[in-house]
């Protein structure tokens, strides 16, 4: 029996079979889950292609987290297939490459600096409320960040929203603890994915993670992060919430 036996997961933001939401979708039914995941617009059908590729093809769910409309009928949409949730998992985050990454931090205008901290922030309080009507007590919520607390070569605005992302999950924690359910991070290493690519200079993150972490890292290996994800998503944290795991090989620990 796995840690996730009879327990009912949506995944959102599963793009490719080489992102963190993929391999979390993948160990969750792994571990016994029924597991729902989620894309929009010209991504959805890359999602559905790449869902046959998961143990079990899972429902594939049209969901913008920007959409008030979608939001409003997440609900009704994942009850179609399931009659609740026990787990949440946002794996989303976006900024535009052009304008306010790769040391274009002085120079990023408003409104993609506004973008990024909806889509990659603003949105782990929208999908938290939007299911929230499916969720009870032992319920869990696990979005992916990667460590705000330092200024990241070429990371710039994307560092801001991730930091904004943080402070949100401590808040969503604040609030929802009263019904139980419980609210937390990971915060992986850099690990390369469709997003990743996106980021002028992700090689450099790359380049530290090899000489500093004190068990390695493996920049193509999803698994470390996923598996973290599904032991939060798990009975195995059951007074666990606000909290960031680092699952990064031991990097934010060591000094430079």
């Amino acid at each position: 029996m796995g840690i996730l036996e009879g327990k009912r997961i949506l995944v959102t933001g599963v793009t490719m079979d080489s992102s963190i939401g993929f391999s979390v979708a993948r160990v969750a039914q792994e571990e016994g889950a029924t597991v729902l995941i989620s894309n929009f617009g010209r991504a959805l059908g890359i999602t559905k292609r790449i869902a046959k590729r998961l143990p079990s093809e899972p429902p594939v769910l049209e969901l913008d987290v920007t959409d008030d409309e979608h939001l409003a009928g997440l609900a009704d949409a994942v009850r179609e297939h399931v009659d609740g949730l026990d787990g949440v998992v946002h794996s989303i985050a976006y900024g535009n490459p052009e304008t306010i990454l790769g040391g274009k931090f002085l120079d990023g205008p408003w409104p993609d600096v506004a973008q990024a901290v909806q889509v990659s922030a603003y949105s782990l309080k929208s999908l938290a409320t939007a299911c929230r009507p499916l969720m009870s007590s032992g319920s869990s919520i696990v979005g992916l960040t990667f460590d705000a607390t330092i200024a990241w070569p070429a990371y710039d605005w994307m560092g801001v929203a991730k930091a904004a992302l943080e402070s949100t999950n401590r808040y969503l924690a604040r609030d929802l603890g009263p019904e139980g359910i419980r609210a937390n991070l990971v915060s992986a290493g850099p690990i390369k994915s469709l997003a990743a690519k996106a980021i002028p200079g992700f090689e450099n993150l790359e380049s530290m993670w090899k000489e500093r972490a004190p068990l390695g890292w493996d920049e193509t290996d999803q698994t470390p992060t996923a598996r973290a994800v599904v032991a939060l998503l798990s009975d195995f944290f059951p007074a666990t919430t606000g909290e960031i795991v680092h699952v990064d090989g031991g990097f934010h620990a060591m000094g430079a």
